[in-house]
């Protein structure tokens, strides 16, 4: 977009890390606009978003009867990919779960796309690919899930070549527990996150 307003596409809009991104632009309505919106299942809260923001594109995997509903508050269906490469958005703001995620940000960054990246599972699975391909086409990689970020920050400014990183296990249920006591850990008590609720697959990983 980059003609006053930056562009925002936001997949996993309804989440931890996307209801923190909508706040940041209720903060700053003169500098950024949703362009797109996506959720996977949380459709009252998608609603409710559509209506606030009232994003053009909008995508979500519910049935006919709710995607009606849904689009009463405005917006167009389409995929993931079609709202990652649509010429108004300017940065593509990736915070899903899985791998549901990994299409849209190979497209977006194909297109010369920023990407805000909160999704772990696509550096996993194709890490090299896709900061090459940030490379090729002039895109950009940015880390913002907590851990990441932390890093990226610090390494912003630094003159010298940094050899290595390393990133400690210092939270968790897990964190006060000697081996002993993790040897005899069971699924539910490292289910028991003393902070954060994330599910049963982050938590664990």
């Amino acid at each position: 977009m980059s003609r006053g307003r930056k562009g925002i596409a936001l997949l996993g809009s309804t989440g931890s890390i996307g209801t923190q991104t909508l706040d940041v632009v209720r903060r700053f309505p003169d500098r950024l606009k949703v362009v797109g919106l996506a959720a996977r299942r949380s459709l009252g809260l998608l609603g409710s978003q559509v209506r606030e923001f009232g994003p053009r594109l909008v995508y979500c995997e519910g049935d006919d009867r709710e995607w009606a509903t849904l689009l009463e508050g405005g917006g167009v269906p389409c995929t993931l990919e079609e709202m990652a490469v649509d010429e108004e958005v300017d940065l593509l703001v990736t915070a899903t779960v899985g791998d549901i995620a990994l299409s849209p940000t190979l497209a977006a960054l194909r297109a010369g796309k920023t990407v805000a990246l909160a999704n772990k599972e696509s550096i996993v699975m194709a890490g090299d690919l896709l900061t090459r391909l940030a490379a090729e086409h002039g895109g950009a990689l940015l880390p913002i899930d907590s851990e990441p970020n932390a890093i990226w920050q610090c390494l912003r400014g630094e003159d010298r070549t940094v050899s290595r990183l390393m990133i400690t296990a210092s939270g968790g249920a897990m964190r006060h527990a000697t081996k002993e006591q993790l040897a005899r850990v069971t699924p539910e008590q490292a289910l028991r996150h003393p902070t954060w609720v994330m599910g049963p697959k982050i938590t664990i990983d």
